[in-house]
């Protein structure tokens, strides 16, 4: 059993060193870090979104926002859409490939940022969440994985975390959810960072 899970976490560390030692993934965690710190400061809002454990790690991030992620400073507003009588409204009036859309088209608004979380970039109601914000004027960062499936060039700035399985995957979304909060609070909280 130790052998399998000495495995696991070799796994781990190696496929995060394989996305940190591409410098487009550095480059990019810090263009959505300056694009949402941007958002804020002209008044707009991010969304994010994702099925099972990728919704999980979309409500992570918004709280850590509208609450605190390191040190204290005002609230941020990202919103998940995660809300369970929403999704299950919206997937019983409207089909589960519609439960994001709706979302995005209830909470968003021009020049207002939508982060989709996809391990697989082919699941649909993420699909349709692209496209909602893409005729919102609404910027898209898509978190996908293996080899981006079908969402693979369609948002307006992507990273594609080229493992296997779901899990792995979803561990390097999370790294770079977490370095996205830092990078926006060094912009505009550097005080914290002192």
């Amino acid at each position: 059993m130790k052998k399998f899970l000495n495995q696991s976490y070799q796994t781990a560390f190696k496929a995060l060193q394989n996305f940190i030692e591409d410098e487009k993934n550095i480059d990019q965690t810090g263009k959505i870090s300056e694009l949402i710190a941007q958002a804020f400061h002209r008044g707009n809002k991010v969304l994010i979104c994702g099925n099972g454990g990728s919704l999980c790690d979309a409500a992570h991030f918004a709280e850590e926002f509208t609450g605190r992620y390191r040190k204290n400073r005002r609230a941020l507003p990202v919103i998940a859409i995660a809300d369970p009588a929403h999704l299950t409204c919206s997937g019983n009036d409207y089909g589960f490939e519609n439960i994001f859309s709706r979302g995005v088209e209830a909470y968003g608004s021009s020049q207002d940022v939508l982060i989709v979380l996809s391990t697989s970039g082919n699941s649909p109601n993420i699909i349709q969440a692209v496209n909602k914000a893409e005729q919102m004027n609404i910027t898209t960062v898509g978190l996908l994985g293996k080899d981006g499936g079908k969402l693979v060039d369609r948002c307006d700035y992507q990273f594609v975390v080229g493992e296997q399985t779901s899990d792995r995957i979803q561990e390097i979304h999370m790294v770079i959810l977490h370095i996205i909060i830092e990078g926006v609070e060094r912009i505009l909280f550097p005080e914290n960072y002192v």
